[in-house]
């Protein structure tokens, strides 16, 4: 599926907006754009809707506010990954989008601990 203008324009607005947490980045997946910072994906943006990481210890902070996982359609069925839209003041406002951020980065910081910590198991 073919990125549009105004779907990469909107990701360089939320890298943009993102800056105060630290040198986050976009890359091109999936149909849309993965938003990382020190190489964990924290984010994600499909259409034009950001998406952030969230986890057992963050889930309620977006299900609170009435905010949707980012889900999609698989061989008929409905899948949902561990991503919630981002509250609409924050894609206003760089104070509010620090503290999502940071939300979304801790959540994979978290993941990828777990993911460390299976491996040394091992």
């Amino acid at each position: 599926m073919a990125i549009t203008a105004e779907e990469k324009e909107f990701a360089a607005y939320v890298v943009d907006l993102m800056q105060m947490v630290g040198p986050v980045e976009s890359k091109r997946m999936f149909g849309g754009f993965g938003i990382f910072l020190d190489g964990l994906m924290f984010g994600l943006v499909a259409g034009n809707v950001l998406y952030i990481k969230a986890d057992d210890e963050s889930r309620n902070d977006f299900l609170d506010q009435g905010l949707l996982p980012f889900s999609y359609s698989k061989k008929g069925k409905t899948m949902s990954l561990s991503y919630f839209q981002a509250p609409e003041e924050a894609m206003e406002d760089g104070e509010i989008m620090s503290e999502w951020a940071n939300k979304g980065f801790s959540a994979a910081l978290r993941a990828a601990a777990k993911k460390q910590a299976k491996t040394k198991k091992k």
